[in-house]
């Protein structure tokens, strides 16, 4: 009985590089790759009409990056995976990838036989990572050590960011509407912003709570 094949999309701008990974792949046992681009631009409209199991995506690519490349395609395509591929090794890469849908993140140097299993991994429900990435993932999740707002303005924001109104901030922490008020026009003032909108953004971008 024909094992399941694997089938693979590379979008990698550099030449050697994607013809490199299309000939490992391609020619492993369980692996197919067939579709290589040398942008999103070209990738994702092929993409789309015949989704791949896994896509490996450069994120610094001319036009489109591999991020919002991923970002467009992870709306149309849950059931394909996304492994970034690149020589980035970056806090904010990571994060951006992250949040963008990739499941997965190697350096472009990484030997072929990881490559392939990293490829399996994530197919079957795994996120590969480098340790050294894994652990930047996991750090750039905490929350803050330079939060430039009190521990109590950190309660009431998580508070604005689960969606409660004033009233309710207040019961839940045994203080008043007027001392809500305060906290809020304070938590404002010291992250720059002016509305409750743009507080729950910020808090959620820079991990504040």
């Amino acid at each position: 009985m024909q094992e399941n094949i694997i089938t693979v999309a590379i979008v990698e701008d550099d030449r050697e590089i994607r013809q490199l990974m299309t000939m490992i792949i391609d020619g492993s046992p369980g692996y197919s790759c067939k579709q290589s681009f040398n942008d999103c631009e070209s990738a994702i409209p092929e993409i789309e009409k015949k989704p791949p199991d896994v896509v490996l995506m450069d994120i610094d690519l001319p036009g489109i990056s591999g991020i919002e490349g991923v970002r467009k395609l992870r709306n149309k395509l849950p059931d394909t995976d996304f492994i970034m591929l690149t020589i980035k090794e970056d806090d904010d890469s990571v994060f951006q990838s992250i949040c963008a849908g990739a499941t997965g993140y190697l350096v472009k140097d990484t030997p072929p036989v990881m490559l392939l299993q990293s490829i399996k991994d994530v197919h079957e429900g795994g996120s590969p990572m480098t340790a050294s990435i894994a652990r930047r993932v996991v750090s750039s999740f905490k929350t803050t050590s330079e939060s430039p707002i009190t521990a109590r303005e950190t309660e009431i924001l998580k508070k604005l960011c689960d969606g409660e109104n004033y009233r309710t901030i207040a019961e839940a922490l045994f203080i008043s509407g007027e001392t809500v008020r305060q906290h809020i026009k304070n938590i404002y003032r010291k992250l720059h912003v002016n509305s409750r909108a743009a507080a729950v953004q910020k808090a959620i971008r820079d991990r504040l709570v």
